[in-house]
């Protein structure tokens, strides 16, 4: 046990929302994103007495979760099969820019987990080329090449997304 865990627990209390929300871009569920979250912030606690001294611990915590994700992508024999989606809240209305959030998450959901990855850490946790490059263990050309590649996925398949979105609309 680190010798402050009332230390780890204030660290932990203030980032869970936000690490939770990250997870959840990265895998597209959220009981997922919780087992990735618990099992990163497992890993934080025995290192915690090391990782308390970082000049950049939420790096390190990024970090971890990103490779606890990468892992559990590896490890298709442990992934459960979904046959139903049932929604984590309600959906108010259409103009609420619910559908287009579920268009958003669909489509990143079909790209590839690096691409994604970068998608994530450039964009939503707001990191520098340098500093995704740095999370994803590559080179800046890789992170660029890569958010490129990315970004015109995702401009190539909204072309398709009206459909998509009034589905979503009409299934719930």
């Amino acid at each position: 046990m680190p010798a402050d865990i009332e230390g780890y627990r204030e660290y932990v209390g203030a980032r869970l929302e936000p690490l939770r929300r990250t997870a959840y871009l990265l895998c597209g569920d959220w009981h997922t994103a919780d087992d990735l979250v618990s099992t990163a912030l497992v890993k934080l606690l025995r290192h915690w007495r090391r990782v308390s001294r970082m000049d950049s611990p939420d790096a390190y915590v990024r970090r971890t979760l990103l490779r606890v994700w990468l892992d559990e992508r590896r490890r298709p024999w442990r992934r459960e099969a979904a046959w139903a989606e049932v929604p984590d809240g309600a959906v108010r209305s259409a103009t609420d820019g619910a559908a287009d959030r579920l268009t958003v998450l669909a489509l990143l959901a079909e790209l590839p987990p690096r691409r994604r990855a970068v998608l994530v850490l450039r964009y939503f946790c707001d990191l520098s080329v340098e500093e995704t490059a740095r999370e994803l263990g590559c080179t800046t050309g890789t992170v660029k090449s890569q958010s490129a590649r990315a970004i015109e996925a995702l401009r190539s398949r909204l072309v398709g997304a009206p459909a998509r979105a009034e589905e979503a609309r009409t299934d719930g």
